[in-house]
């Protein structure tokens, strides 16, 4: 049997300061991820609107929420809003993912330095539990 001995590595304030940024961008990262599923649940709602909009008759008023009010437009009129409020809402989307992909970034570079210094006592790879 193998037995592996953990190495005496010294912990600088630096390192401290480092583990720690890896933390909290690693938390940051699942809140955006799970904030992106919900504007892609919402992108699709938006989407199934449309379908089903396309499917009345066009001379009924169709409701479209505004705050807290609903006011009735023209089928035209609501699919144009449901158009811009899914471009909005892809465009809020890309804007998370690029935020995602610069966090990602810089984990990526932690984790270099990170390992070098500290090699395998130390586990920066999430769990996927």
């Amino acid at each position: 049997m193998k037995k592996t001995v953990a190495e005496d590595v010294n912990v600088t304030f630096e390192d401290q300061q480092k583990i720690n940024i890896f933390a909290r961008h690693t938390s940051r990262i699942t809140e955006l991820k799970d904030e992106i599923e919900v504007k892609k649940k919402e992108l699709q709602n938006l989407e199934d609107a449309c379908d089903d909009i396309l499917m009345l008759e066009d001379s009924l008023l169709i409701p479209y929420q505004i705050g807290d009010v609903f006011i009735s437009h023209s089928q035209e009129e609501t699919q144009e809003m449901l158009e811009a409020a899914k471009k909005g809402l892809q465009d809020e989307i890309d804007s998370l993912q690029s935020r995602v992909e610069s966090i990602q970034q810089v984990l990526s570079d932690l984790k270099v330095q990170l390992y070098a210094k500290f090699g395998n006592n130390i586990n920066l790879e999430a769990d996927d539990s």
